[in-house]
């Protein structure tokens, strides 16, 4: 509900709130002052109102492209977290919505440059249009002020100009040009898909951040859109003497031309501290990264999935984290990020790296080939903070879709640990694990886990910790034929598993009413770790097989994003 999400969330609803305020805030607050302010009498002669969207646009521009940098500062952001460790854990959490938000601040400069775009290629037609004009109208009066030596208004001075032309040769111009297609490029670049496929092509795009800021901080300067000046105002103010401009008499005190000067560049003001802190970030990413990696061992499994088990003097991880990763010998200006496979008991931290793009081949054959030494490896982080809140249930369903069960291997590894170890922390009695993939092949590493796990559980005579399913959703009629003719052996023909494979989806009905008959009095923990559309469908069968009654079952849905 709306009001559980606010009390887990009060931070991010506080952030998305002043930062919804201040836009509306500032769009508002210069669009009316462009619209009525008398020191722009003249300009909007020229201009209509397209003056006043063009300015309030490139406030809000200045503003977001301030925050833009904030949410990627990972390691002072890790820093932040540490140092309210005391504070709620969902205060920690809330840290953690630091790239949702910075897609929210880059999506907004997306329609804000489509608006401030749009807006100054009105002014330029009517700038163009009052040069060309032979009448005697007050804007066609203005635009020839630049032939009598006055200080100009418009600042196109030539009957030949076109809307190209001032695109591509004024400062200006150019650099709303360039800003504009370094951002296109990098929104496009980054979508989920490029970033799992071909995360290279998403990493370099994105630097071109660098151009985009040195293009902002440039783009204003010419000052090409004019005020009158102070001292012009006083002299001859336009509600007094407007009028006699275009009448071309002249009375006493109308008699001198009004006078106008630039709006001064400010973009700068707003970039400076947030490109400052980047550059701090940057230089404590180098520092944090020298420190020596040891890779203590190197595991081939199945389906070209390199496992990297490694350690690190002061590391120290939480479930469900992340690390990036650089390979000095493959490229030294890549960082790529993995989700952590180790558990926080264990006395190294693994990745598991799947064939996905050139460097993840790179990477895989350069360990495969090692004959004489180790690749060099360097490591940033852990980042991110995964729910503590899977130790909390007595009964947990955890769900894994696709990908989406890398993290879940470090989360049972800790839990199992934990059980061993009669950890007071770990309220876990039973867990159901939900595997849904299209097939094993890349996660065969995972399916060994499984079996690993579910034999020491065996051994212990606790087999019953655990029940899991493997829902294979892109199953073809072969294998399910094949699994047909075995139904009856006790492992599983496509993994090997006791626990029998499905073929398809889950029917989430009969899931959750099975968990909800075998624990009538408990609370489960749902956690999901998979995609958007999955989390709506088990947030749905939480509320419906959630009892009213006090006593009895209750599912509570937790979405991870890891």
């Amino acid at each position: 509900s709306m009001g559980n999400w606010l009390v887990n969330h009060w931070f991010s609803a506080a952030v998305l709130a002043a930062w919804l305020g201040i836009n509306i805030f500032l769009f508002t607050y210069y669009f009316l002052f462009f619209d009525q302010d008398e020191r722009y009498f003249y300009t909007r002669a020229i201009l209509g109102s397209a003056l006043a969207w063009a300015r309030a646009s490139a406030k809000c521009l200045n503003f977001n492209s301030m925050l833009i940098l904030l949410p990627v500062c990972r390691n002072l952001l890790s820093f932040l977290r540490g140092t309210c460790s005391c504070c709620r854990r969902t205060l920690r959490k809330q840290l953690d919505h630091n790239l949702t938000f910075h897609k929210l601040v880059a999506y907004t400069l997306a329609l804000l440059t489509a608006v401030h775009t749009i807006a100054h290629l009105f002014n330029l037609e009517r700038y163009n249009h009052s040069q060309q004009a032979t009448d005697s109208s007050l804007a066609a009066v203005l635009s020839k002020m630049h032939l009598q030596d006055s200080k100009w208004l418009n600042p196109i001075h030539s009957n030949q100009t076109t809307v190209e032309y001032v695109a591509f040769t004024t400062i200006p111009g150019l650099t709303g040009v360039i800003i504009t297609l370094a951002l296109i490029l990098m929104v496009t670049s980054s979508t989920e898909f490029i970033r799992r496929n071909y995360f290279e092509v998403f990493w370099y795009t994105h630097h071109l951040f660098v151009i985009y800021f040195i293009g902002l901080v440039i783009h204003g300067i010419a000052g090409l859109v004019r005020g009158q000046t102070e001292e012009s105002m006083e002299e001859v103010h336009p509600r007094r003497c407007a009028e006699y401009l275009v009448r071309k008499e002249c009375r006493h005190d109308c008699c001198k031309n009004p006078e106008f000067g630039s709006i001064p560049a400010e973009s700068w003001k707003w970039v400076l501290a947030p490109v400052l802190l980047y550059i701090f970030e940057r230089i404590l990413r180098v520092w944090r990264a020298r420190q020596k990696v040891v890779v203590t061992k190197v595991v081939m499994h199945p389906a070209r999935v390199l496992e990297l088990q490694m350690q690190k003097k002061g590391f120290r991880m939480e479930v469900g984290q992340y690390i990036f990763v650089n390979c000095p010998a493959i490229s030294l200006l890549e960082w790529h990020p993995f989700t952590l496979t180790s558990a926080p008991e264990e006395d190294f931290f693994s990745i598991h790296i799947r064939a996905a793009g050139d460097w993840t081949e790179h990477i895989i054959d350069t360990f495969q080939q090692k004959k004489l030494e180790m690749p060099r490896i360097e490591v940033d982080g852990p980042f991110g903070t995964a729910s503590e809140d899977v130790f909390q249930y007595e009964v947990a369903m955890l769900v894994g879709a696709g990908i989406g069960v890398t993290p879940f291997a470090s989360i049972l590894k800790s839990i199992w640990y934990k059980f061993q170890q009669a950890d007071q922390a770990l309220k876990t009695k039973k867990i159901y694990f939900y595997w849904l993939c299209r097939d094993t092949g890349a996660f065969a590493w995972f399916n060994d886990l499984l079996a690993s796990l579910e034999q020491k559980m065996a051994e212990s005579g606790k087999a019953d910790f655990l029940t899991y399913r493997l829902f294979l959703t892109g199953w073809d009629t072969s294998i399910a034929n094949n699994a047909a003719l075995h139904f009856d052996t006790a492992t599983d023909t496509v993994t090997g598993l006791r626990h029998k494979t499905i073929f398809g989806r889950p029917m989430w009905n009969t899931e959750f009413s099975a968990v909800a008959t075998a624990h009538p009095r408990s609370v489960v923990g749902v956690f999901l770790c998979g995609p958007e559309a999955l989390a709506k469908v088990l947030q749905k069968s939480c509320h419906q097989h959630s009892s009213l009654d006090p006593r009895k079952v209750k599912f509570y849905f937790n979405k991870e994003n890891f």
